[in-house]
């Protein structure tokens, strides 16, 4: 007999492990989210998968002078004057923080 088409999705949720899905309907694909409760597992229109752990915020520490950038980099100098904080999911200026 052969395993279930989502045998290893299956146990990963028997596991403890948070799946999401998502559908296929008449404006395409859904955005995935989280499934809680019940699956139903034999859906032709869905996609499952591990809910993917999320990425971490980017530091950039920036010099600027003169107002212009003169430096930029993830890792900090004594010069640096600004912070700033980059989400990691949609890569979004999140916060910008001025260092005195």
């Amino acid at each position: 007999m052969r395993p279930h088409k989502h045998a290893e999705l299956i146990k990963a949720w028997a596991d403890g492990a948070e799946i999401e899905a998502r559908f296929l309907d008449a404006d395409g694909w859904t955005n995935w989210r989280l499934q809680e409760g019940g699956f139903i597992w034999y859906q032709s229109n869905a996609e499952y998968r591990i809910k993917p752990e999320p990425k971490e915020d980017i530091r950039m520490f920036v010099l600027v002078k003169n107002g212009y950038i003169s430096k930029m980099s993830e890792t900090k100098f004594s010069t640096d004057n600004l912070i700033l904080i980059i989400d990691g999911e949609t890569n979004e200026l999140k916060d910008a923080k001025v260092i005195k």
